[in-house]
């Protein structure tokens, strides 16, 4: 046909065109379309040499793989046309063979495929190139030359007891007589791949290979099942004992607050009449201690008074704020290095109070590196005052001093009691006992209780509070 004057009346079988037979500079005979073709399935392809060479390898390889093989096969009703299409001599099947070199988007061929299964016909897409963006997205391999002829290089794989593997490079011919044969199936892995190619979604596999895919699944459900009660066995030990050491912080708690309530009411029977007005004045006027009634009142709407046993060392160093029966509500201003024992039994329970936020912070720093309760400290601090804002101003905090003596020794021939409290003499009683904070005062000048201290007007120690 190629010689013969004038060229005989060839016709496209897609589109009816006028169709020409061609020779390549290597000597491939081919047929070309003749000029403005309309946009049919060969036209579109372009039906290059490489193209009609990879045909050629396909439909000579299906036919040594047993099957039977002919080129460029339409549908019934022209909705699709394989390059390839084997089928069994006996009529049981029929598979297209497609060779893809052009490029073409993953909608495409996906459609394409679902044109030819709609007709039974199931399809297997074969490139030689070195990357196509659309292997996988169907049943698909990709070809490479190898001694004796092409073979499949990616697409064929075998699973490994935990993941998929790429087996060895299969020949053409092999391959597709596993494919005839239905001893390779396309699979889609729920398992990740693990070989130096792509991922892809779907591949071709031997049938054992799916069942130990299967297998290996089971087991590690079964294995993340067995793990999840074994964390929910321990998560139920750790929940059994918070609960325990709630219940025995919870006792512990209670009982060293019932202990500072009986406490709180010996210091306040020892301080009953004159004195003790004083001393709950004095204690009133100490930094913070205003704020912070007025702070439980507004925000807790609990109505507090100062303790009058501050200088109980169950209190770490702070004021305890007593509620209407008795019961302490709140500390203010406890010391971090001395809540240990009882006082940190006490404390653990009860609501922390800060005159500032930095006093706060650093409570919070320094009790870090000590011993801290299981559910955290409650601590809160007083809110700053606006320079707008109406109520009393804050007394500023007074020097820290020693006692320090005035005048020489006593000649009174009765003596006569002062206590100066914050600078200021107050008449005053003899104790008929010594507390812990006079003592403390007396020997080491230190924090105590101001109202406990009573000594002679002419041989008089003044003594700050601070």
């Amino acid at each position: 046909m190629w010689k013969v004057r004038p060229p005989a009346a060839i016709a496209c079988p897609e589109c009816g065109h006028s169709m020409h037979a061609k020779t390549s500079e290597r000597g491939l005979r081919f047929f070309a379309h003749a000029p403005h073709a309309p946009d049919c399935e060969i036209a579109r392809q372009g039906e290059s040499e490489a193209h009609h060479l990879l045909k050629l390898e396909l439909v000579s390889a299906a036919r040594q793989a047993g099957a039977h093989a002919e080129l460029e096969v339409r549908a019934p009703d022209g909705s699709w046309r394989a390059d390839v299409l084997a089928s069994d001599p006996a009529g049981a099947w029929r598979i297209a063979l497609e060779a893809q070199l052009s490029p073409i988007t993953v909608a495409e061929i996906t459609e394409r495929t679902q044109r030819m299964d709609a007709h039974n016909v199931s399809c297997c897409w074969f490139s030689d190139r070195a990357r196509p963006p659309w292997l996988g997205a169907v049943p698909s391999v990709r070809l490479v030359s190898a001694e004796g002829g092409l073979a499949v290089a990616e697409g064929l794989v075998k699973f490994t007891g935990r993941s998929w593997e790429s087996g060895p490079q299969a020949p053409l011919v092999e391959f597709l007589h596993w494919l005839f044969t239905c001893q390779v199936f396309p699979h889609t892995p729920r398992v990740r791949l693990r070989y130096p190619q792509r991922q892809l979604a779907e591949v071709w596999t031997a049938l054992q290979y799916i069942r130990d895919e299967e297998a290996y699944l089971w087991q590690e459900e079964e294995r993340q099942r067995q793990a999840a009660e074994q964390r929910e066995r321990l998560q139920e030990r750790v929940r059994y004992r918070r609960a325990d050491i709630d219940r025995k912080n919870a006792a512990s708690r209670r009982a060293a607050l019932e202990r500072a309530t009986a406490c709180e009411a010996e210091a306040r029977r020892a301080h009953l009449g004159p004195a003790g007005a004083q001393w709950y004045d004095a204690l009133m006027r100490r930094p913070g201690v205003g704020q912070a009634v007025g702070h439980l009142a507004r925000e807790h709407h609990i109505t507090v008074t100062p303790g009058l046993s501050t200088g109980d060392p169950r209190w770490g160093g702070g004021t305890p704020l007593i509620g209407p029966d008795g019961t302490p509500a709140a500390v203010l201003s406890p010391v971090a290095r001395l809540i240990r024992g009882e006082a940190f039994r006490l404390l653990a329970g009860m609501l922390l109070l800060f005159e500032t936020s930095i006093e706060q912070q650093r409570f919070d720093r320094n009790t870090r590196k000590r011993k801290a309760p299981i559910d955290g400290w409650r601590t809160e601090h007083l809110p700053t005052a606006s320079a707008g804002s109406a109520g009393p101003p804050a007394v500023p905090a007074p020097r820290r001093a020693r006692p320090r003596q005035t005048g020489g020794s006593c000649t009174c021939t009765k003596p006569e009691l002062t206590a100066v409290i914050m600078g200021q003499p107050h008449p005053a009683e003899p104790a008929e006992r010594t507390t812990p904070a006079s003592v403390c005062a007396g020997q080491n000048g230190s924090e105590g209780d101001p109202g406990a201290l009573f000594v002679c007007r002419t041989d008089r120690v003044d003594f700050d509070p601070e």
